[in-house]
């Protein structure tokens, strides 16, 4: 089996604070937890081995998307490295994968305990739906897998991210990491003892690939955003076939999922312009 692995980093143990994963910044906790990160990654990379995965694509899908430590993951992985992709957490997910794992995800905008919960850009997205579910980021980039036939098959996190995954995706292994209090703090797990729990799980999610599915939204699909503000969507309304449905909100709908994410896509990097 071939695996894609999309990571993100504010789900990692210990992280609590904008700080440890703004690689902007010259602060010095970022060097410190992307490292971690790295190794939660790697982590995930051997347990999957170990139950019987051969090529691994990992697409760094923090921030920059370029935090990886590259020296620190095996030499005969290949990695997805870079903003601007236009399909952002899930470039290049129709490779011929036979299932995918979310290192270190986030909680949904909104989601009350969740360690820096957002969904792709908290300064222009307050809500997203599609066919009336409520999306995390999560949710949007396993539909894209599940269109090109990729079941999720392990997810990291906090316990409120992780138990939402599992709960739209009920064979999904869930590895919790920590326990938000809030969104800026945490009970968390060492980074050592989460790098082993991962190893375990990722290595026990191949073994039961089988019974995993790929998730999908079924067409006509209709897309669903809330903007934080109402000039945010006044511009995403100027794309064409995009429908102005409130004061701060926008409807999309295609048969598509590829072409509803990048839509999507659209409207938070558009909006964010605004």
């Amino acid at each position: 089996m071939n695996l894609y692995i999309s990571s993100d980093m504010e789900g990692v143990a210990g992280v609590c604070a904008w700080q440890q994963v703004d690689g902007r910044t010259p602060h010095p906790e970022y060097e410190i937890y992307r490292r971690y990160y790295t190794r939660e990654v790697a982590s995930a990379i051997e347990g999957a081995r170990g139950g019987g995965a051969a090529g691994v694509l990992v697409n760094d899908s923090h921030g920059s998307m370029r935090n990886l430590l590259l020296d620190e993951l095996p030499a005969d992985v290949r990695i997805i490295f870079g903003n601007r992709k236009p399909f952002s957490m899930v470039q290049d997910a129709d490779g011929g994968f036979g299932g995918a794992f979310f290192i270190g995800y986030h909680g949904a905008a909104g989601d009350a305990d969740a360690v820096l919960c957002h969904t792709y850009t908290p300064s222009a997205i307050y809500d997203v739906r599609v066919n009336g579910v409520r999306c995390s980021e999560a949710t949007l980039n396993a539909a894209l897998l599940g269109f090109h036939g990729v079941p999720v098959l392990l997810a990291t996190g906090d316990r409120t991210t992780v138990e939402g995954i599992v709960e739209q995706m009920p064979w999904v292994r869930g590895v919790v990491v920590k326990e938000s209090i809030g969104n800026f703090a945490a009970n968390s797990m060492m980074p050592a003892a989460a790098q082993r729990a991962i190893r375990r799980e990722a290595e026990a999610a191949i073994a039961g690939a089988a019974t995993a599915r790929p998730f999908c939204f079924e067409p006509p699909i209709a897309l669903d955003v809330q903007f934080v503000t109402a000039a945010q969507a006044h511009l995403v309304a100027a794309i064409p076939s995009f429908e102005r449905t409130g004061s701060r909100s926008v409807r999309f709908v295609h048969d598509s999922y590829p072409v509803i994410f990048k839509a999507f896509v659209a409207t938070w990097r558009l909006g964010a312009q605004a």
